[in-house]
């Protein structure tokens, strides 16, 4: 994949999570946080960080419980090492992090 159809993907995706975590109802601070990184915030202080990694091209998520790696497949985003989704992901380790259930939906294409 191209680096500049890299670059539109993962910050339109970036985008689309933030949403996600706004519509979800969930206790926790949302906040663009430079180039191409997102950074969410719980109540306790803990955080999910998930960026784009353009070398990779992938974008890259850290939580508590680890480090995700997801590469983008022409429809969406899947992890590199079991295949699960992204939205998939994040719901459970923002549910994990918040202690409450999480249940994110991916938006609507921009």
């Amino acid at each position: 994949m191209d680096e500049s159809v890299f670059e539109a993907l993962a910050e339109t995706e970036l985008a689309r999570i933030e949403r996600a975590f706004d519509a979800s109802g969930v206790d926790a601070d949302i906040e663009a946080k430079g180039d191409g990184v997102l950074e969410i915030e719980f109540s306790d202080g803990s955080k999910i960080i998930v960026n784009r990694h353009a070398a990779a091209r992938e974008i890259w998520v850290a939580a508590r419980s680890g480090g995700f790696h997801f590469r983008y497949d022409g429809y969406r985003w899947l992890n590199t090492r079991d295949g699960g989704e992204l939205y998939t992901a994040l719901s459970r380790l923002a549910s994990e992090q918040s202690g409450s259930t999480v249940a994110l939906a991916a938006p609507e294409p921009d």
